[in-house]
């Protein structure tokens, strides 16, 4: 069974038209109306699956992930309509010229994506259009907990696959979705090209530490923000704030400040005032040398920090506080302790901010904002499906560009290696 669904997704993938083809957008399309047509179904089918895990004693807290509400179809139908725009652009190549002939880079789908997530239906959705719209196939292996939901999702890409004329193995929910099929599609390096693993670190974890096809995926986030002497300490405050308290389990958020030692105190002193002014829950983890501080209005705690919260991430609004003595200690603390994910810096000192540049080899570095600046949308680089920490093929947030390789197509005209010795220079690059 298994055997049968690879090969049907890879004979998609080779049958679908090139990448930037306009079917790729009328399948997002078509997908954004039948969502609208089937919405019903799809909260009907949730509901089942909501009410199946409340019968197994799942924790309220999954449950609430596992649950779709009304108003998450304006999301759906937005990504869907997002990622139309995105896949129109997706075909052009690049051209060079030389005494050799014309060398064109040209643009391939990167080939059968397994997608692996949760408890997220909304995920689900994701998977369906970005990999697809970029030409590829994807087989999306949710939690159980939500197979009926991803069954009528599943329908509701075959409809659109097929009013764009695009093969209908490109898209499939895999049942049952039970960790055993897990296993055995994460050693298929013959049949998966990449796996993309999403929601809980556990499963990340074991996908990178199983999978034999390429993992592209985010690894922990160790993020650290350094806030050198000469920082605003108004805006230093609020960017402290503002990279941890709204989404504190997102990969990109704050875990750790490390302030100059002679601004430590006023800096943490400024984040609790901020917090109070603009009633946002936080708790602190700070150095005993900074002093305890009682309560104030209900909205901040402070902690004790301690050896072991470094290189930790905290899944709830809490954040440690770390004197530190200047930019070189703050390196070696990131280099000791972090996970190359989201690191920033707050100065008023080009040099300082170049330093920590320079020195900071993370998939982001942030100089002057919020850790959470680290996000595609709001950089404008369109949808995202996670932010990849790896080192090879994406670096960041993995876009629809991002599930893309590509094929060097060289037109010798006849040309013999002889003939044309190494280092033969090529015209200029244009567009096509």
């Amino acid at each position: 069974m298994i055997d049968e669904i690879l090969d049907r997704s890879r004979r998609a993938v080779r049958q679908g038209p090139p990448v930037g083809d306009d079917g790729y957008r009328r399948y997002c399309l078509a997908f954004a109306d039948e969502i609208k047509q089937a919405w019903p179904a799809v909260l009907a089918a949730n509901a089942q699956d909501v009410a199946a895990a409340a019968g197994r004693g799942l924790a309220a807290s999954l449950l609430d992930l596992i649950r779709l509400r009304p108003g998450d179809l304006p999301s759906v139908i937005d990504c869907a309509e997002a990622v139309a725009a995105e896949a129109a652009g997706l075909g052009s190549t690049t051209a060079e010229a030389g005494a050799w002939g014309i060398r064109r880079r040209y643009p391939r789908p990167l080939g059968v994506i397994l997608m692996v997530h949760e408890a997220r239906p909304l995920l689900t959705a994701e998977a369906a259009l970005l990999p697809v719209a970029a030409g590829n196939a994807v087989l999306v292996h949710g939690g159980p907990e939500i197979t009926g939901t991803a069954r009528v999702l599943g329908e509701v890409a075959r409809t659109a696959l097929a009013a764009a004329g695009l093969p209908a193995g490109l898209v499939t929910m895999l049942e049952p979705a039970d960790r055993a099929t897990l296993r055995h599609l994460l050693t298929r390096a013959d049949a998966v090209d990449a796996v993309l693993p999403r929601e809980s670190r556990a499963l990340i974890d074991y996908c990178r530490s199983t999978a034999r096809p390429p993992v592209i995926a985010s690894g922990r986030g160790f993020n650290h923000l350094y806030v050198h002497g000469s920082a605003d300490p108004v805006l230093a405050a609020a960017i402290v704030l503002d990279s941890k308290a709204p989404n504190p389990s997102m990969c990109n958020s704050l875990q750790v400040v490390l302030a100059d030692r002679a601004i430590a105190a006023d800096l943490l002193d400024g984040v609790l005032a901020t917090a109070d002014a603009n009633r946002m829950p936080i708790t602190v983890r700070a150095d005993p040398a900074l002093g305890r501080r009682s309560g104030s209005g209900g909205w901040w705690r402070v902690e004790e920090l301690t050896a072991s919260d470094f290189g930790r991430e905290f899944l709830t609004a809490t954040v440690g506080f770390q004197p530190v003595d200047g930019l070189e200690q703050a390196i070696e603390h990131i280099h000791r302790y972090g996970s190359a994910h989201t690191d920033g810096v707050v100065t008023g000192d080009d040099t300082v901010a170049r330093r920590f540049v320079e020195a900071v080899d993370s998939a982001a570095v942030v100089v002057n904002g919020s850790l959470r600046m680290h996000d595609a949308p709001t950089l404008g680089w369109g949808r995202e499906l996670t932010l990849s920490s790896g080192r090879t093929h994406v670096r960041g947030p993995v876009t629809i560009g991002a599930l893309l390789t590509h094929s060097w197509v060289i037109e010798a005209g006849g040309g013999l290696r002889d003939v044309h010795p190494a280092g033969s220079s090529a015209a200029a690059v244009r567009k096509e």
